[in-house]
């Protein structure tokens, strides 16, 4: 029902470029850039880190929706993308995890119930790694990046350096190429066009240098360290039908984290909140009440 609902939104033209992003506000990081957020509801606080090239506007499907059971919703948009400041630079891990930091900070959220997507799973482990658990509950990874994704002499399960320097020339060749591309990846194959276009419309909105800068960080950043700052109630979720390398991250990742739960998605994609925004947000929304 909901992503017939969203559907409907799209075809009448209601969630268009220009209204992808509805921001409640803004966030200052210590480096003095804006960040636009999104705040919803009342209640225990959920807050929501995007993956790659995406922006706030990509949890629509749950936002409002748990603010409807008694939820508080924060979300906000990475520097460089969707509706934020697009600096030249702070696209390194300690700084995107600073940027975290200020929205719950700024916002005074406690007992958080703290959500990070692809790359935002980075975020989240250097934040917590960095900047502790004091207003962290627990943590839910969807389809993570984590724990290293660069082939290394110490990583042998990792990519090597020159796929990711073939992603990042076709990034920089030609974007909407590349984004395009790797819609049906997040989507899914038989994706609704009205969905794919809204997802592009997002993504669009990011600049490309900070797109290169990302791509480059969350494949080479090491965040095996940062994993055992992982000591609260933590949910991984992802799709058998994303790319291989998901399930071998879910796996790593799981591995790292003592305690943690992994629930697969039969089928889904790397985008399975908007696939499967039913099941997604009944089991968040249990996560979020069972501890």
């Amino acid at each position: 029902m909901q992503r017939r609902t969203l559907l409907a939104s799209l075809t009448a033209g209601a969630l268009s470029a220009a209204a992808a992003h509805a921001a409640a506000g803004f966030v200052t990081t210590p480096d003095n850039r804006r960040l636009a957020c999104i705040d919803r509801g009342a209640g225990k606080p959920v807050v929501f880190v995007h993956g790659w090239s995406l922006g706030s506007a990509i949890w629509t499907l749950q936002t409002d929706w748990l603010a409807a059971q008694g939820l508080r919703v924060v979300a906000y948009d990475r520097r460089g993308h969707a509706g934020s400041d697009k600096p030249a630079d702070g696209y390194d891990f300690d700084t995107l995890a600073a940027d975290l930091a200020a929205v719950l900070d700024q916002f005074d959220l406690r007992d958080v119930t703290l959500v990070g997507h692809s790359m935002g799973a980075g975020e989240v482990a250097r934040y917590l790694a960095h900047h502790g658990s004091r207003r962290i509950a627990r943590t839910m990874l969807v389809a993570p990046t984590t724990p290293f994704g660069l082939k290394t002499a110490d990583n042998a399960e990792g990519v090597d350096r020159t796929v990711y320097d073939r992603l990042v020339a076709a990034l920089e060749a030609d974007p909407l190429a590349y984004l395009t591309a790797g819609a049906p990846g997040f989507f899914g194959a038989n994706a609704e066009p009205e969905m794919v276009e809204w997802g592009l419309a997002i993504a669009r909105q990011a600049s490309v240098p900070a797109l290169v800068k990302c791509l480059r960080a969350f494949s080479e950043t090491d965040f095996r360290a940062d994993m055992r700052a992982f000591t609260l109630p933590t949910l991984i979720v992802y799709g058998t039908g994303d790319a291989p390398l998901t399930a071998a991250n879910v796996a790593r990742t799981a591995a790292a984290i003592a305690g943690s739960r992994v629930e697969p998605y039969e089928g889904a994609p790397d985008g399975l909140f908007l696939t499967h925004p039913e099941r997604f947000n009944r089991d968040l929304l249990a996560f979020v009440r069972s501890v």
